[in-house]
């Protein structure tokens, strides 16, 4: 029997002690390839801190230890990050805290490539460490890391630069590889890998009691034929919940579930007392993987009108738990919503949203046919594919 074949992952986004949401959708792939028997997986998550530590960098900087999660090893070196200023730094100041702990896990247990999560700033640092090591390099490309970083010119070069120097790119649908390629990438040389899902835990939770028990657990009151909306996403501008809350005074009977964290939450609560439905409007915060399907489950729809998206997991997440989607025009969102069962894309735009809603309300898809649009995702599915990926790029 040959040895396994043995992988460092180098991700900025990773879970910790101090944001357990944080990139779970990276732990959960590397947790999937780690399950194959043929694969070793080690990541090493590196953690950027200020020179001084204010407000939620103490727990950060308090998480930043070595440890073992579902098998897997995780190492996070620190590096100096100079918050809102330091973007075009990170990638070099990545690579050299992660150059010295890369070589001395590669003497001593030999890796047959590294790949990055994360296009930037992992995407060069990870460049720098397979080039050290003489390593085959891949990328993953997720959505943000293209839109938003690929738009600043000293970041696009470095983006090009690094997915120049690597094996295989990869991308998390079909538009975000087109996008990927007007960037100056080979479109052929990017392979789509969709996200993975977790079908045990999100799939349609429908009974009568669903409502009540969820409610009890968010200490609300929510009624049987109450319409509830649900969007799922950081409280940021490109996620579009200030659309959603604009759409909401005409949508008079619809509760509004904001699931999420972000530097917007003090702005859109205003908005809601501005538009007179702050009863109506609640601010769930981070929520645990467990109680997120009960709450997509019992929702008439997730409404998500983003700027900007790669394929995001709230969209496959939702329909796997029978919720149709109201989503914006971008990224693979036409990769999801092939017929009316998924849901409608429709304009950035409170009125569109507010018709979508309408419609989805008036007309409601069965929650086992929504959830069939999302019948081919699976962390095993994802992982598996993931193998034949990057086999050939070690040529095992």
């Amino acid at each position: 029997m040959s040895r396994p074949k043995r992988l460092l992952s180098l991700s900025t986004l990773y879970p910790s002690a101090a944001r357990p949401r944080f990139g779970t959708f990276v732990s959960q792939s590397m947790e999937a390839l780690a399950a194959r028997p043929d694969w070793e997986v080690m990541v090493i998550n590196p953690i950027g801190l200020p020179p001084v530590l204010v407000g939620e960098y103490r727990a950060i900087a308090k998480a930043a230890v070595d440890g073992t999660s579902e098998g897997i090893e995780v190492h996070r070196p620190t590096f100096t990050l100079i918050p809102r200023v330091g973007g075009r730094l990170n990638p070099g100041m990545i690579a050299r805290a992660v150059l010295p702990l890369a070589r001395k896990l590669h003497a001593a247990q030999p890796f047959d490539m590294v790949d990055a999560q994360f296009f930037y700033p992992d995407g060069p640092a990870a460049a720098a460490i397979a080039q050290e090591l003489g390593l085959p390099l891949a990328i993953k490309a997720r959505g943000a890391d293209i839109h938003y970083w690929g738009a600043k010119g000293f970041a696009r070069r470095k983006i090009v630069d690094a997915a120049h120097r690597a094996d295989r790119l990869l991308a998390v649908s079909e538009a975000l590889a087109d996008d990927m390629a007007e960037l100056g990438m080979d479109r052929p040389g990017i392979a789509v890998h969709y996200t993975g899902l977790d079908r045990d835990r999100f799939r349609p939770l429908q009974n009568e009691g669903l409502r009540r028990m969820l409610g009890e657990k968010l200490g609300l009151s929510l009624g049987e034929t109450q319409p509830i909306l649900t969007t799922v996403g950081a409280l940021i501008p490109r996620k579009g919940q200030e659309l959603v809350l604009r759409a909401l005074p005409t949508l008079p009977d619809a509760r509004l579930l904001l699931v999420g964290t972000g530097p917007d939450e003090t702005k859109l609560a205003a908005l809601a007392q501005g538009l007179g439905v702050a009863d109506r409007v609640h601010f769930l915060g981070s929520v645990d993987h467990d109680l997120l399907p009960l709450i997509l489950s019992a929702s008439n729809a997730m409404v998500l009108p983003s700027a900007s998206e790669g394929l995001a997991n709230a969209w496959v997440e939702a329909l796997a738990c029978g919720t149709p989607i109201v989503i914006a025009d971008v990224g693979g969102a036409r990769e999801l919503v092939r017929g009316p069962a998924a849901g409608l894309i429709v304009a950035r735009d409170p009125d569109a949203i507010a018709d979508a809603v309408r419609m989805l309300l008036d007309q409601p898809p069965s929650p086992a046919e929504t959830a069939s649009t999302v019948s081919g995702f699976g962390w095993a599915e994802h992982a598996e594919a993931l193998d034949r990926i990057y086999s050939v790029v070690i040529g095992r």
